[in-house]
């Protein structure tokens, strides 16, 4: 069995390497010991002094940033246990494990502390020698002859928790350090699990930077957790080459990307940026207008990307009258027929508009110099670069390949029904070419009511025009519910680099949910990405997912349920109340008072339309309530939160308002049934249903 130590037990060190009859005392002290040094890391860091090393003020500034950067990274956050976990190995651990460790003792947490000397008190849990406390097993021990897990309170280390490996006596056990540190109440944001990563997790985040990762992962498996962690592994492995090329991380909504953004910089990663599809596209358009679901399933479809390059390709030109150059007393001239060979070059090696546009000018320039020299003159690379810039080239570059506003071509997309007819034969029926277009056309750009879809399209076209700029690693989470133009517009941000694409099939809410993640995938320009499935569920009870999982051949056939590993009987209530709708608000009102009687926090989740009169409800009765993506406090733990909004998210206890409500605020069955899905997986340790009229046939 493994040594459990509480905080007043003073039981012989089980490994007999500590020299004390006090082992949760010598753990403490290395505590304090690592807290010190790495206090004296910062130290070390403020006291630098660039004034003599530093050529000017631009460098200076430059230094100071990435000086003040490493502070903040080094920062000892009081709740936030500076090592989890302790590896002793059996022998001299040698190679790419550890070169060079001599079977050294190693704490692993979340990030590297030396004390003066330079030798590690902390390895971060990235490094190489630290997998082990994540991979290693009875059946393949890794060399480790003992993994400890620490226990803390409050920041306090008060337990710890022994697996000897290559013990043959000792039964295999389910760590209850390990199980508690899963279970423990939230409030606050979303934390790291860097002390629970299971290995089917590690794997996922250990995975190269070279290949893409999609991850399918039912609710509570961690495939958000494991894409983060992703994202602080890459930067630890390639941290110049990312620091080159950027890192983002793209959320559904801004409450998702609230509830997320302390995970990373916990981890001490603090130059990744987050953004969701709509903020990345929405440059240079404001988007105040929304469509039907019609119009945004075409729009969203990847045949408008054809569309829109036959749109935006169609302001190529014949020439009809030749260039004639006029340097000095010579004129060179330039027939029509020679500047449409230029033309069905570039068009046929299919460059981005914006680079033929700029390339055509010294093409022509070219074709004049040629002839200079065939006349005895020996003109150089000034004499090309002046003939660009001779007004007869530059009028015949504009009537033959003129420059494109790319917001301008969607907006006459969608407003010329003949031009949109055009450039969509055989792409689009004609009815579908009626639910793109405007019923009243907008004058111009700037007064367009543009829709969250129609800035998608200005993005695909502004990338016809002009390369979109790459980024070396893109994390795609709830990547379900996106459209192929919006896979589009996020594969062009990591064009030359990789991505993690984490999402649940059984959670698309959207009329253009994918159907398969190979689609996706394609969509994204990264066909070839290994899709891994993580169908273990750590956070939602067995009660709870296999309640929800009820669904789950209606919303997402073939899919497979996931196998909760916690038992928490009790965990779900599902209540029926006979009277009617004010009835309904107070048995819901009596539930969130039920719920938040218990540690943690509590998510009141409702139908778009019941948010108001619930908040009524609960203000009548005397509770405050958050919004979602407002932090929740010890004082402030009841969030009420909109069914579109609860993607995502987690609370301790959710109660769940009215799952008819939830379905009927959807345009259509299936993607009402899957909003209520996501809506009953929020729970981590207890869920109650409140409902007055039917549950759907499956829950019934």
């Amino acid at each position: 069995m493994p040594a459990h130590v509480a905080e007043s037990d003073s039981t012989p060190d089980p490994t007999g390497t500590t020299g004390t009859t006090d082992p949760l005392a010598h753990e403490r002290a290395h505590l304090a010991a690592s807290r010190a040094a790495l206090r004296g890391m910062r130290e070390d860091v403020q006291a630098l002094d660039i004034r003599d090393v530093t050529a000017n003020w631009v460098n200076a500034a430059v230094l100071q940033a990435q000086i003040d950067d490493r502070v903040k990274a080094l920062a000892d956050l009081a709740h936030t246990p500076l090592f989890f976990g302790r590896l002793d190995y059996l022998h001299a651990v040698g190679g790419e494990l550890a070169e060079g460790a001599e079977g050294e003792r190693f704490y692993i947490g979340r990030r590297h502390v030396h004390d003066a000397a330079g030798d590690p008190m902390v390895i971060d849990w990235r490094a190489p020698v630290s997998q082990p406390y994540y991979q290693a097993s009875r059946k393949n021990p890794r060399d480790v002859g003992l993994r400890r897990r620490f226990g803390y309170t409050g920041g306090e280390l008060t337990a710890y928790e022994d697996e000897h490996l290559t013990d043959p006596a000792e039964a295999e056990h389910t760590s209850r350090l390990l199980q508690a540190e899963i279970e423990r109440p939230r409030v606050g944001p979303m934390r790291d699990i860097v002390a629970t990563i299971q290995p089917e997790q590690d794997e996922i985040v250990r995975s190269g930077l070279g290949g893409t990762v999609c991850v399918q992962g039912g609710p509570g498996t961690g495939k958000t957790a494991v894409g983060l962690h992703r994202v602080a592994y890459l930067l630890y492995a390639h941290r110049e080459r990312l620091a080159r090329t950027g890192t983002l991380v793209v959320g559904p909504n801004r409450s998702f990307l609230h509830y997320i953004e302390q995970v990373l910089p916990a981890l001490g990663e603090l130059e990744v940026k987050q953004a969701t599809v709509d903020g990345l596209v929405s440059a240079g358009v404001e988007v105040r207008g929304a469509d039907d679901a019609s119009a945004a399933v075409v729009k969203g479809d990847a045949r408008m990307a054809e569309v829109l390059r036959r749109a935006v390709r169609s302001h190529v030109t014949a020439p009809t009258e030749p260039v004639v150059v006029v340097r000095g007393s010579r004129r060179w001239r330039v027939p029509a027929y020679e500047l449409q060979e230029m033309a069905d070059e570039l068009l046929a090696r299919d460059m981005r508009y914006g680079a033929a546009h700029e390339a055509l000018p010294q093409r022509i320039a070219h074709a004049v110099l040629v002839r200079m020299e065939e006349a005895g003159e020996a003109p150089d690379d000034r004499v090309q670069n002046a003939v660009a810039r001779n007004p007869a080239v530059k009028a015949a570059v504009k009537a033959v390949w003129p420059a494109v506003a790319p917001a301008k071509v969607v907006l006459r997309l969608l407003s010329d029904a003949e031009f949109l007819a055009a450039h969509a034969e055989g792409l689009l029926t004609e009815d579908e070419q009626k639910a793109v277009l405007w019923a009243r056309p907008a004058r111009s750009v700037k007064s367009a009511k543009w829709s969250a879809a129609d800035a998608v399209l200005i993005d695909e076209a502004m990338d016809l025009v002009s390369r979109t700029h790459s980024l070396g690693h893109v994390v795609l989470d709830e990547a379900q519910d996106l459209s192929p133009m919006q896979y589009r517009a996020v594969g062009r941000r990591c064009s030359t680099g990789s991505a993690t694409v984490l999402g649940d099939l059984a959670q698309g809410t959207t009329p253009w949910s994918t159907r398969s993640w190979s689609e996706a995938l394609f969509h994204l320009g990264k066909a070839d990405a290994v899709v891994e499935e993580l169908t273990a569920g750590f956070r939602v009870p067995r009660e709870v997912i296999a309640y929800a999982s009820r669904l789950l051949p209606v919303i997402s056939p073939g899919l497979a349920a996931v196998e909760s590993v916690r038992e928490s009987p009790g965990s779900l209530v599902v209540r029926e109340v006979p009277g009617g709708a004010a009835d309904l608000d107070a048995a819901v009102v009596a539930a969130c008072e039920e719920a938040l009687r218990h540690e943690g926090s509590v998510g009141l989740i409702a139908a778009d339309a019941r948010v108001p009169v619930l908040g009524a409800a609960l203000a009548a009765a005397g509770h405050a309530y958050l919004a979602p993506g407002e932090e929740t406090t010890a004082a402030s733990r009841l969030t009420l939160v909109p069914a579109s909004l609860a993607k995502g998210l987690e609370y301790d206890y959710v109660v769940l308002d009215e799952p008819a409500a939830v379905m009927d605020g959807e345009p259509d069955e299936r993607t009402g049934l899957r909003r209520l899905y996501v809506t009953l997986t929020r729970a981590v340790s207890g869920l109650t249903v409140v409902h007055a009229a039917r549950l759907p046939e499956a829950l019934a």
